[in-house]
């Protein structure tokens, strides 16, 4: 007889739950199955069952059933937890929200969950990373805004700790990583402008440090070169200034003789203050001036028609990111377990 013949033992009655913590063993009373069974039904052992393993899971659901990670991790040395490293403001525009749910989703019918890490400002990127790994606090990590040469990814390597970027570096060793294609964005919405009559167009970039805006700034340059206009990537603010900051500095530069009549953001926040800076300043965004923008929220179109958007879905990087990390914690090596997503341009 298997394990999955073994009749089920009287269960309590409903809405009734075991006293205590509720253990392997209170499901396998409560089921009759044996212990290893269930543990491997909480699994999803694709040799049980379908029936079992929705059966067994319903009842740890129940009773409120939490594996015991202290013991998983001695007796396998692994978590099953994944962390994702998150600033606080990359909620803004459900940046973090659509990645964690892209996550879940990639994660579901595993035995992994998500535990968020966060990284605060007054904080060096890589401390979150190091207490991560030194303390074997997940099996693998996630973390966005790379850099050209980061030192996080350089330490992760050379750890031999599973992780994946939002974003590439120019490390010459391969890594997984997820990223959206910025400089086909920036070349697509420049040559957009040019369409649009602009004859001097600025952007509002990302600092320099981080590998996408090397992207940006080769794309944009590459287009303004081959129309021949004349091009600027803004000195005074980036996409990490106040939104105040952003704002005036497009109603200054809008007052010049050179003012710009087409802007690239790169941010829906970044396109809201230089649309509010070119307001201030007597220019009707899609007829005096234009504005090409990435976009993660369909909100922004509704609320500014004028502005012309190109969509990235944090929704499909998170699946993306999930998928690989699994890849590479089940030890799938690192070459090409990379993703690139292609910009959609929706006025082609």
């Amino acid at each position: 007889m298997s394990e999955d013949d073994i009749p089920p033992a009287p269960r309590p009655k409903r809405g009734v739950k075991p006293s205590g913590k509720p253990t392997l063993r209170t499901i396998a009373e409560m089921t009759g199955f044996a212990i290893t069974t269930i543990s491997r039904a909480l699994n999803n052992a694709p040799e049980l069952s379908q029936d079992t393993r929705d059966r067994v899971q319903k009842i740890a659901a129940e009773i409120g059933y939490l594996p015991d990670r202290a013991a998983l991790r001695l007796k396998t040395g692994r978590t099953n937890v994944i962390s994702l490293v998150l600033e606080p403001d990359e909620q803004i525009y459900g940046f973090g929200s659509s990645l964690v749910s892209g996550l879940t989703e990639a994660m579901r019918d595993t035995a992994y969950h998500l535990v968020i890490m966060p990284q605060f400002r007054n904080v060096q990127p890589i401390e979150p990373i190091r207490h991560i790994v030194r303390n074997r606090m997940a099996d693998g990590v996630i973390f966005s805004k790379a850099e050209a040469f980061d030192e996080r990814i350089r330490f992760l390597i050379d750890s031999d700790f599973p992780f994946v970027t939002h974003g590439r570096s120019s490390w010459p060793d391969p890594h997984p990583s997820v990223d959206f294609d910025n400089e086909a964005f920036a070349y697509g919405a420049v040559k957009r402008l040019v369409e649009k009559g602009c004859t001097r167009i600025t952007m509002v970039s990302p600092e320099s440090a981080l590998t996408y805006s090397d992207h940006l700034r080769t794309g944009f340059l590459r287009a303004a070169n081959e129309a021949g206009i004349a091009h600027d990537v803004a000195a005074d603010v980036n996409l990490s200034s106040p939104t105040d900051a952003i704002r005036n500095y497009v109603i200054k530069r809008s007052k010049r003789p050179d003012a710009p009549d087409g802007y690239v953001c790169t941010s829906e926040i970044s396109a809201l203050a230089v649309i509010g800076g070119l307001t201030d300043a007597g220019r009707v965004v899609g007829q005096t001036a234009h504005v090409v923008t990435k976009q993660a929220s369909p909100l922004f179109a509704q609320f500014q028609p004028g502005a012309e958007t190109v969509f990235e879905d944090f929704v499909k990087a998170g699946q993306h990111l999930g998928a690989l990390l699994l890849r590479r914690i089940a030890g799938e090596g690192p070459e090409g377990l990379q993703y690139l997503d292609a910009p959609k341009f929706e006025w082609q």
